[in-house]
């Protein structure tokens, strides 16, 4: 009798061995992204997680710069992290991020061809970014503010709004928002004198300088300003999530325009879980999903923008062609550049009045 026990026993003792290897292999997918932005969505994990096997692990940053550190001095930690394209150049040319099989990623091929064929993307026929969505910063307003929204950036400089007015706590897009405002090109600024001039000029006007959606929310739902700059997504988030009174403005100077896009950092410990990753977030069927749930940017996919309702906002405010003459996609700036914007920010946030 003591051979059949001890069979059973092994037998007990290799099932249970055997499930608790598997529970401790389940892959891990370590995505670095900002806090609110699809990829940290509770649904869109579940099912992501449900359909592949993989277990996502969410960390955060609050701006370009935090996001090129963290995969610096964290080699191999991440498997995905959203950069704006305009620093995808920057982040292969210091190998932090590896090239992309894209014929692993089946929804790749409907990404529409200008965004795909980036040559901030692109690079020596290797794809380094898989565009994700793209949008604006423009305005946002408080509709309780206004009975009919504004149509000019010149909005911000009304005295009617002198301490209600927010604008975001970064130096480069503080910048190119003051180059719209002189009629500049923000990707060739040919007067940074007219641009200083016109930002001092503003700081006046400012309430707070806002990092995060959380800040500009609480800011708007406590009814403490009336307009500042804005991502275009992040309007939408709070307008269909949060159900605040905010509406996005696209004035006639035009929009500074930004395209995100992942990509596998070098030393990826799950390249196979980042491209199932990357390819269930250009998903036409979770876009959906998530503009109808919680609102988003533009997707680069373009039968994902195809799904959504013809009056759509996605669809057709940005997708209008006279919208399109008016934005200005950011493009990649040089370390010289981007230290002489933040001495110039810097500068205006000290002497603020």
């Amino acid at each position: 009798m003591r051979m059949p026990r001890l069979t059973a026993l092994l037998t007990a003792t290799a099932v249970l061995t055997t499930a608790f290897t598997l529970a401790a292999s389940a892959a891990e997918v370590h995505v670095l992204n900002w806090k609110g932005y699809g990829a940290d969505e509770p649904w869109a994990i579940q099912a992501f997680e449900k359909a592949t096997g993989n277990k996502v692990v969410n960390d955060f940053f609050n701006s370009e710069q935090e996001m090129l550190t963290k995969i610096r001095t964290n080699p191999g930690l991440y498997d995905v992290v959203m950069i704006n394209a305009a620093f995808n150049n920057q982040a292969m040319a210091e190998k932090l991020i590896q090239p992309i099989d894209v014929s692993k990623l089946p929804n790749y091929a409907d990404i529409s061809k200008d965004k795909a064929g980036s040559p901030m993307l692109d690079h020596d026929g290797k794809v380094y970014g898989v565009p994700w969505v793209w949008g604006l910063t423009a305005l946002a307003i408080n509709e309780k503010s206004f009975d009919k929204p504004p149509t000019s950036i010149a909005e911000m400089w009304d005295p009617a709004h002198k301490g209600r007015v927010i604008i975001r706590d970064d130096a480069v897009e503080a910048v190119q928002f003051g180059a719209i405002a002189t009629g500049q090109n923000i990707n060739d600024i040919k007067d940074m004198d007219a641009v200083k001039t016109k930002l001092t000029s503003l700081m006046p006007q400012i309430k707070t300088f806002w990092s995060s959606e959380n800040d500009w929310n609480q800011m708007v739902a406590s009814n403490q300003i009336d307009i500042g700059t804005y991502w275009s997504g992040s309007a939408d988030r709070a307008k269909t999530h949060f159900k605040l009174p905010v509406s996005l403005v696209i004035p006639k100077e035009g929009a500074v325009a930004w395209l995100d896009a992942f990509s596998i950092p070098a030393g990826s410990k799950n390249v196979e879980g980042a491209q199932a990753f990357i390819n269930w977030m250009i998903d036409p069927k979770f876009y959906v999903e998530w503009v109808t749930k919680v609102g988003a940017p533009v997707s680069a996919n373009t039968k994902a923008v195809e799904a959504l309702p013809e009056d759509a906002f996605n669809r057709k405010v940005m997708g209008d062609p006279e919208v399109a003459k008016r934005i200005q996609f950011q493009a990649p700036i040089t370390d010289a550049q981007r230290e002489a914007y933040l001495a110039l920010w810097q500068q205006l946030k000290v002497d603020v009045k």
